[in-house]
């Protein structure tokens, strides 16, 4: 009688076991800087723990490491390689236009105050240009303002003419023609090699990216200029037929715990990460403001750069002034919190 009592006891664990197993849904989540990175050892956690928490167990995520190129994220996304992925626009110029609105230098708050701007202008005006279109966008975020990272000292802008400067495009492509340096188009994880090869003199980065990938090595002098010489937009996005397949219920559960909320959460990561790169750069090599006399040439530029991307977002019929005007409102709300 005990054996049986047992027999049918371990049996109803197996059956519940299986049922558990068969209703949890597993998202795989593309990512491709290394796993110390802000972005995995932070926002990819979370992401996780409230997609979980929203679902009850029902779905949950793994993130996967080099299934495609940081450029074919989106790509990946639609073809059915990955649930989830994070994009840098820049990489997908002809793609990606008006999320180069967030980029444009002398915009006044911190990363998660930005992030929550640009979340709230994609919802409200920029996401009518559809260019996102064949995945869902859950969240939009900024890294922390763009510095430039050189393998030679200068003394003000004035010296930067003709460089050979790695670019992940967006804004940064702007403000390269604007200084009159050379572009090289590499996508972040090559950018080691390019500078150690001599092909590159320097790039533009946030503080988190020079550290992970230890181009402090080959980099030694950051210059930052008031506000960032730019912002880098980022997406997180997911797939519709994964959003399909877990059912309505569950997909309204997700998007409600991730949008702007989410967005500000990522932001804030990355100027957490910007702090940690910027201490490691101070302790193998130098990290200078430009200001005054020495940032004249880049502070001329920005009313340039602006009018540009104006141009540019209101060509793709949508309306460009509205946005800014969001953006620079959502960050003055965020910031006075």
């Amino acid at each position: 009688m005990n054996t049986k009592s047992g027999m049918l006891a371990a049996i109803a664990v197996t059956l519940a076991s299986a049922t558990t197993a068969l209703a949890e849904k597993e998202m795989v989540i593309s990512s491709w800087l290394p796993p110390s990175h802000i972005m995995n050892d932070t926002v990819w956690p979370e992401f996780i723990s409230r997609i979980e928490e929203a679902t009850e167990g029902r779905v949950t995520g793994k993130v996967e490491y080099q299934l495609a190129s940081p450029p074919s994220q989106a790509d990946l996304i639609e073809d059915g390689g990955a649930d989830a992925a994070w994009i840098f626009h820049g990489y997908n110029p002809g793609r990606f236009v008006t999320t180069k609105m967030i980029e444009i230098p002398g915009l006044v708050g911190d990363s998660a105050a930005a992030s929550a701007a640009h979340w709230r202008a994609h919802e409200e005006v920029l996401g009518a240009a559809n260019e996102h279109d064949g995945v869902v966008p859950v969240a939009m975020m900024v890294h922390a303002p763009g510095m430039l990272h050189l393998s030679s000292e200068i003394s003000s802008l004035d010296d930067v003419t003709g460089l050979k400067i790695r670019s992940g495009g967006g804004v940064m492509g702007d403000v390269l023609a604007g200084l009159e340096m050379a572009g090289v188009q590499v996508s972040a994880p090559n950018v080691y090699e390019t500078v150690s090869n001599g092909v590159a003199d320097g790039t533009f980065f946030p503080g988190d990216t020079i550290a992970i990938l230890r181009l402090t090595e080959v980099l030694p002098y950051t210059y930052r200029v008031p506000g960032g010489f730019y912002r880098g937009s980022f997406s997180i996005v997911m797939s519709e037929e994964f959003l399909e397949e877990i059912g309505e219920e569950d997909a309204a559960a997700i998007q409600a715990v991730l949008g702007e909320d989410f967005s500000a959460f990522a932001g804030a990561a990355w100027d957490e990460g910007n702090e940690r790169g910027l201490n490691a750069q101070m302790e193998s090599g130098q990290v200078v403001d430009l200001e005054g006399d020495a940032a004249a040439r880049f502070t001329a530029l920005v009313p340039q750069i602006q009018a540009s991307v104006l141009e540019e977002v209101t060509a793709k019929g949508v309306d460009a002034e509205a946005a800014l005007t969001i953006i620079r409102d959502t960050m003055a709300e965020y910031s006075s919190k």
